[in-house]
């Protein structure tokens, strides 16, 4: 795969500052904030303290005691406000960077074009920017957070190909990585049902923070019934929203996709027994990918067929 560069004018940085800054975040979103170093990064989420899902991010240290957090830039005002919240007397500093600017490095050559090891989370400088693998996984490839006047410079400097931000889009959909805010539902989804799970998303033994005990409960009782998972489609990716049946009856839904593959919301319980009975999505068969951790259509079939259906 051609080593391809974005330059995502979507994405937003919202700096934490302050002397509180890591035990402010670490009490609030499911990653352990304390592993954010220079060299190291973390993707992380922010809950309901019912545990649904509102915001993730990725979390980088900006140097000169502050922390980065990247994301959506039309969910940064929500965050921001959220956060805002819980200051109460902690000693932190909330800010809006409008001009710093975030891209996206993807295909063959990354660790090397960034100078890192490919490692998800690893992290460093690089000519005037800010640069990690993406901590969800290596294949997703690396990041780089730099001025808004400067990011041209920067990527040109790059031995990439330039590309837009659907292609993007499109490099995630064929890595079969979810998206929070386009395969989940805010206020319902939960981290596991995204299978933010096995995109090191979630710290198991940091302690509590917000919506940590569902997080827990549905691990460790072996409560989750749905999950997105990428799948093919044999044919046009249906339209979000579009149900996914199995032998006339309903078992999910398709999310985002588009060139055959896509993300859908699936039971579970729907995906062992007779594989002579097809999934399907508007008459086009749907058949499972294999997970970003690594997991097979066979191992997700099987934790399937094992789990209690509602």
């Amino acid at each position: 795969m051609p080593l391809t560069s974005a330059h995502l004018t979507d994405r937003a940085i919202l700096e934490v500052s302050g002397e509180d800054r890591v035990e402010f975040l670490q009490g609030l979103v499911s990653n352990d904030v304390a592993r954010v170093t220079p060299e190291h990064a973390v993707f992380a989420a922010f809950l309901t303290a019912q545990g649904k899902f509102l915001h993730d991010f990725f979390v980088l240290d900006g140097g000169e005691g502050v922390l980065w957090l990247d994301l959506p830039a039309d969910a940064l005002a929500d965050l921001h406000r959220r956060l805002r919240l819980y200051k109460l007397r902690s000693k932190v500093t909330l800010t809006g960077r409008d001009d710093l600017s975030v891209a996206a490095l993807w295909g063959t050559g990354v660790g090397a074009a960034l100078a890192l090891p490919t490692e998800a989370g690893a992290a460093g400088r690089l000519d005037g920017a800010w640069v990690f693998v993406d901590p969800r996984h290596p294949a997703m490839g690396g990041r780089l957070v730099a001025s808004a006047d400067g990011m041209h410079a920067v990527l040109g400097a790059l031995p990439a190909d330039a590309a837009g931000s659907e292609a993007y889009e499109a490099h995630r959909l064929a890595q079969g990585v979810p998206d929070g805010y386009r395969d989940g539902v805010k206020e319902k989804s939960t981290l596991l049902e995204l299978g933010y799970d096995t995109l090191n998303a979630i710290s198991w033994d940091k302690g509590c923070y917000m919506g940590q005990e569902l997080t827990a409960r549905t691990r460790y009782r072996g409560l989750l019934k749905r999950r997105l998972l990428p799948v093919r489609v044999d044919g046009p990716v249906p339209d979000p929203g579009t149900p996914v049946t199995r032998d006339g009856r309903v078992v999910g839904e398709v999310r985002t996709g588009g060139d055959g593959l896509a993300i859908a919301h699936l039971r579970l319980d729907a995906l062992g027994g007779d594989e002579a009975v097809p999934l399907l999505a508007d008459g086009r068969a749907v058949t499972l990918r294999p997970a970003p951790s690594g997991e097979t259509p066979e191992t997700i079939e099987r934790s399937g067929a094992s789990t209690v259906s509602s």
